[in-house]
């Protein structure tokens, strides 16, 4: 029986209209099953691990991820005056926010994946999200400054509208989110994964008690010949 190593990924398909998947192994087995049919292919190594096989397979390096943890206890709490987390919120301007804010994430560092489809994914992400009810809006004086982004014990997106970014305002919002999300859940640690490209959010999980558990290289493939063809 042969082992199928790709996992489908649907929630992609709706933004590239080409079939997606991530790998789950580097064996030869599972990069030559990426050879056998047209598709958008992601791959997480460690980065000690050996790229030839990838480079030689038509993969090609996007992003390191960094992926620090934060244990409750360890969190540092920070409050600036009109700061506030809430679950009441517009949709639409939590939207807003999403469309200015990921414009460095992997699949815009991908040069086969046009920025508007890159745009869309986040967009479609983040709408999602909302759907499930895994959205903090994050409010200054009552105003929606940005959001949080969450998936059990994940924080999985952070975003600040342009006009309150650089007023001192991110570590209150995410760490009274952080707060928030692990006492509702019942959670005793938070997780996330930051590319190594995006300083400022490193610099910002760091100061709030987060400390590095492990890294991963990101690799993609774009094959659009398939076999039989």
């Amino acid at each position: 029986m042969t082992l199928d190593y790709l996992r489908p990924t649907p929630w992609d398909v709706r933004n590239f209209h080409i079939d997606t998947f991530e790998v789950m192994s580097l064996e030869e087995d599972a990069l030559k099953q990426t050879e056998e049919r047209e598709g958008h292919y992601t791959i997480k190594v460690d980065p000690f691990d050996n790229p030839k096989p990838l480079l030689e397979h038509g993969f090609y390096y996007v992003d390191t991820l960094i992926e620090p943890v934060c244990k409750k206890k360890k969190l540092n709490r920070f409050d600036q005056e009109g700061t506030t987390i809430s679950t009441k919120y517009d949709r639409a301007s939590i939207l807003t926010i999403a469309e200015e804010t990921f414009a460095h994430g992997r699949f815009h560092r991908d040069f086969n994946i046009p920025n508007e489809q890159a745009d869309k994914r986040y967009m479609n992400w983040v709408s999602d999200l909302i759907d499930k009810e895994q959205i903090y809006a994050l409010k200054f004086n009552e105003e929606i400054a940005g959001f949080y982004g969450f998936e059990k014990e994940n924080v999985l997106l952070l975003g600040m509208s342009k006009d309150y970014r650089h007023k001192g305002l991110a570590k209150s919002f995410t760490s009274k989110a952080c707060d928030k999300h692990m006492t509702e859940a019942g959670l005793s640690e938070l997780r996330t994964s930051i590319s190594a490209a995006n300083v400022a959010s490193l610099n910002l999980f760091h100061a709030l008690g987060f400390r590095l558990e492990s890294t991963k290289d990101i690799y993609h493939k774009l094959n659009r010949r398939s076999s039989g063809r």
